[in-house]
């Protein structure tokens, strides 16, 4: 695939946000994160339709690609950049049915069958996780470890986003084990500087080694 998918995806979680999610949002894209997905696990569906189409519009105006968690249906109704599910949400074909096609959607995986199946469908990429424990969850999968993140490199030419408990210190060893992009959520949202610690994640990024598209 040759998608430029950008290396750092920033995932703006509602329960861990002590500033409104349009600051937040309007933070990192100004510090040059250009992914960002939002994550509301207990809003009602209008009040997740409403923030997300002031996300969309707000983040498009920045040139920033807005990814909805879990609901295609407002991810199309929300004008958003993309949709991304779990294992236990819509496949990826009917989210891609319902948010249309010229949004992306991505899975979330967590063994390497996981990723395999992921493969053969028209995910435009692939998260895998949790690397390293974490906390964002409250019934975390079990940790995959970078070695297993170096063996679902090579069962995918997919873009592969590393997910779970990432932190500026693991960022280097995670792209160097293959991933494309690192998903952070915690050390973004709770950093002092959360645009300050966006830029550092985008250097230790720029000096990474990219992955050859195949």
């Amino acid at each position: 695939m040759n998608l430029i998918f950008p290396r750092l995806y920033a995932i703006i979680d509602s329960a861990l946000l002590s500033t409104s999610e349009l600051a937040l949002a309007e933070t990192l894209a100004g510090s040059g994160v250009e992914l960002i997905q939002y994550r509301n696990k207990k809003a009602t569906s209008r009040s997740l339709f409403e923030i997300s189409q002031q996300l969309s519009n707000r983040l498009a105006q920045r040139g920033a690609r807005f990814i909805v968690n879990d609901r295609p249906d407002i991810a199309l109704l929300a004008d958003a950049g993309g949709v991304h599910v779990g294992q236990e949400d819509l496949g990826v074909e009917e989210s891609r049915a319902i948010c249309g096609q010229g949004r992306w959607v991505g899975v979330s995986t967590h063994t390497l069958e996981q990723v395999a199946a992921a493969d053969h469908t028209s995910a435009d990429y692939i998260a895998f996780g949790p690397i390293f424990p974490t906390t964002t969850k409250q019934n975390p999968d079990a940790v995959v470890g970078i070695e297993l993140l170096r063996r679902a490199r090579q069962i995918t030419a997919k873009p592969l986003v590393a997910i779970g408990g990432i932190t500026r210190e693991r960022a280097a060893g995670i792209y160097g084990a293959g991933a494309d992009s690192l998903a952070v959520a915690r050390d973004l949202i709770c950093a002092v500087n959360p645009g300050e610690r966006a830029r550092e994640y985008l250097e230790v990024a720029a000096s990474a080694t990219p992955r050859d598209t195949r």
